[in-house]
């Protein structure tokens, strides 16, 4: 049997070519953290750096046997230079389109989306405090703080796992209570737009 992490990046590489996936858990264990942390740095933002670090991974697995990899850390550094430049790209353009809708809706509008906001934010707050504490933590800290799991997990001393399962309680709760709320909520909208 074959001690992954024992292997060299370049006998990693050979292996991933011919779709060894056992090679590309263990780069992906190798380098996912560092590459996340780059990806931090420039973006500064948990949830943005996890999906360009999953994408540069993802596209590795897709091209792997047309892959030229002299240097594995250079090229995964150059693929993730690649994707934080496109998510930066793309980001700038979204946000040139928020300020294109934003300057031409009303005033009235952004106020009424400022309460409707508030408004299910209070509910959902509310909802979440009827939760455990460690479940209510981290619904709030990854839904409406945009905190990773990882940092989550580090902060309140507990495993992934348990993250999850937590997330996946207060969001069965959240929903489930939401979705009567929800028709309430659309209903006096419609009334106050007359």
């Amino acid at each position: 049997m074959v001690d992954y992490d024992e292997l060299s990046d370049d006998e990693l590489t050979t292996l991933l070519k011919t779709g060894e996936e056992s090679a590309f858990e263990e780069i992906y264990n190798r380098y996912w953290d560092k590459m996340f942390y780059m990806a931090h740095r420039i973006v500064k933002s948990s949830e943005i750096a996890e999906e360009i670090t999953q994408d540069v991974f993802l596209l590795l697995w897709a091209k792997r046997e047309t892959l030229n990899i002299v240097s594995l850390k250079q090229y995964l550094a150059a693929m993730l230079r690649y994707e934080v430049y496109r998510s930066l790209a793309k980001m700038k353009k979204e946000e040139v389109y928020e300020n294109e809708i934003r300057n031409t809706s009303t005033p009235f509008v952004s106020i009424e989306k400022d309460i409707e906001n508030k408004l299910l934010l209070e509910i959902i707050t509310t909802l979440t405090n009827r939760l455990s504490e460690k479940c209510r933590l981290v619904f709030q800290y990854n839904k409406l703080e945009d905190r990773s799991l990882s940092d989550i997990c580090e902060e309140l001393q507990i495993s992934p796992k348990t993250a999850e399962a937590h997330l996946t309680k207060a969001l069965k709760v959240v929903r489930a209570s939401l979705s009567g709320s929800v028709n309430f909520i659309l209903q006096i909208m419609v009334l106050t737009q007359f």
